[in-house]
């Protein structure tokens, strides 16, 4: 089946981003602050750990959807509750970033946001048929036998 490879690899490549994110946001904190950047004039300190804030955040973010992958592709079950939430809002996160990255760094950087979106929709997709409920004495082959009847006394 096709399932679970795709929670695998949506579980690396989100891990894989959530580390990329918080590395490239610290880094350009560490840039503001060492060349004293402004902006409309805001404290360029305020701007670096902010930055950094920021990168740490959206990386907890993501490694937090790339753990719920890794669960879905471990358990072999849809995800459920919180976990379906969070891999809906990275789909539209990954949506919203393919749309900015189009018009602000081409299209090598909108083609990766939508391989990813694609990914995590795929993921979502494939585990979206209920799953039907297995008798365990249907599963070994004997026969089912019906439940003793009560015995008035």
């Amino acid at each position: 089946m096709v399932r679970r490879p795709v929670a695998w690899i949506v579980a690396v490549v989100l891990f894989a981003e959530a580390l990329g994110v918080a590395a490239l946001n610290w880094f350009l904190g560490v840039v503001v602050d060492r060349q004293s950047m402004s902006l409309a004039g805001l404290d360029p300190h305020l701007m670096s750990v902010s930055s950094k804030a920021g990168g740490v955040v959206f990386g907890l973010y993501f490694a937090l959807c790339g753990l719920v992958a890794l669960l879905v592709a471990l358990r072999d079950r849809r995800p459920a509750g919180l976990g379906r939430v969070l891999l809906i809002s990275a789909a539209v996160v990954h949506a919203l970033l393919g749309a900015f990255t189009w018009g602000l760094v081409g299209w090598p950087a909108f083609l990766a946001m939508v391989l990813v979106l694609g990914l995590i929709v795929l993921l979502l997709m494939t585990y979206d048929a209920p799953e039907e409920p297995r008798d365990r004495a249907a599963d070994d082959g004997s026969p089912v036998s019906p439940p003793p009847a009560p015995t008035a006394g």
